[in-house]
């Protein structure tokens, strides 16, 4: 009772943080890795660091991490203090009876009053939204139409070349049901019959059923393959290496990851100062130095050029397009879709 009261006390009146009573404070943040870490480390973590004197440290983890946080805050053990994590993952870790993140309390802090609801919840702040798109080499396709939905991938007849998709249900059955004639806004609840139709239709034309984003990397870089289902940050990040890539944001399919903080670590007021920090729309943009960033902050595109706002997820065209991941859909259907595609996969 007493923690709970403390921790209600630091969210109603948050904690003026100063070099001198930070002094030997830390907190672990775990994120994506590679360029992640680099941009973060120079666009939050030190400049946080130097603004307060708490340090903070990145490290990568796996991409849904929901295991080791349950047995972090289980033991009270915190290797980390706070995660960058899917709406998914809060959603895994918030229901079923307990709660392994803590509740921010932050909605009416000034500068996350101005992210939009959509990314937001009373576990997570949200921080990057990620997209999964179509991806193809421009000199695979030059003289020729260019593909420019799931349709097209799907279609080998108008579009010859080799494919890659994941090898995972999410986002796959997706694209399946959107390749099929699904509108975008009935994607959800997902028709796992249709999907797994749909699937059978490509699944003999697909050259390499991908499992990681260097990966994808490697493949567009080699010329491996001419059209890839992909994370829109692997795509980018092929560009920025000078590969012809170009991305498809038509019906692009996006996802939030949200700042969301350990249950019961003794550095959450440290972990909301953070977000606060984090959450500042000129900082958001200084991101876009390092790769497009989703920015979360509608105010963020002010700071932008142009010809990188364009490319950056949450520019406004390229949401009108997309469709947003269900993610208590996908909470409460993933064993079930694990299952049938593993099955599926090996068929």
């Amino acid at each position: 009772m007493k923690t709970a009261i403390v921790g209600a006390a630091a969210v109603a009146f948050p904690f003026v943080w100063t070099p001198s009573r930070a002094a030997s404070k830390r907190i672990v943040v775990r994120d994506d890795g590679g360029i992640y870490t680099k941009a973060y480390d120079a666009v939050y973590y030190k400049p946080f660091a130097k603004a307060t004197g708490i340090e903070v440290v990145g490290v990568q983890a796996n991409a849904e991490p929901t295991a080791q946080i349950k047995s972090m805050v289980e033991a009270g053990s915190y290797t980390w203090d706070m995660a960058k994590i899917s709406q998914p993952a809060i959603l895994l870790l918030t229901s079923g009876g307990k709660e392994y993140l803590e509740r921010h309390g932050l909605e009416a802090d000034p500068t996350i009053a101005k992210i939009p609801k959509q990314y937001m919840s009373p576990f997570g702040v949200g921080t990057n939204v990620y997209s999964t798109v179509l991806a193809y080499r421009t000199d695979a396709f030059k003289g020729r139409k260019a593909p420019s939905s799931w349709a097209d991938l799907w279609n080998v007849k108008d579009f010859p070349g080799r494919r890659s998709i994941r090898k995972y249900p999410f986002d796959t059955i997706e694209e399946a049901l959107l390749a099929d004639g699904v509108a975008p806004g009935s994607v959800y609840p997902c028709d796992f019959d249709r999907a797994f139709k749909s699937l059978d239709k490509i699944a003999k034309q697909v050259a390499v059923w991908w499992t990681t984003g260097a990966q994808v990397e490697q493949m567009l870089g080699s010329g491996e393959v001419d059209m890839v289902a992909t994370w829109a940050s692997r795509a980018q990040s092929a560009q920025a290496n000078g590969v012809p890539v170009e991305i498809v944001w038509n019906q692009n399919i996006w996802g939030c990851d949200n700042w969301s903080i350990l249950k019961g670590t003794p550095n959450a007021a440290a972990c909301r100062e953070f977000i606060k920090f984090a959450s500042d729309p000129k900082r958001q943009a200084e991101l876009t130095k390092y790769f497009p960033a989703g920015m979360t902050q509608p105010e963020a595109f002010n700071f932008v050029k142009p010809e990188i706002a364009r490319n950056c997820p949450t520019f406004p065209d390229n949401m009108k397009s997309g469709v947003q991941i269900n993610a208590q859909f996908w909470q409460q259907n993933q064993s079930v879709a694990l299952e049938r595609f593993n099955r599926w996969i090996l068929t």
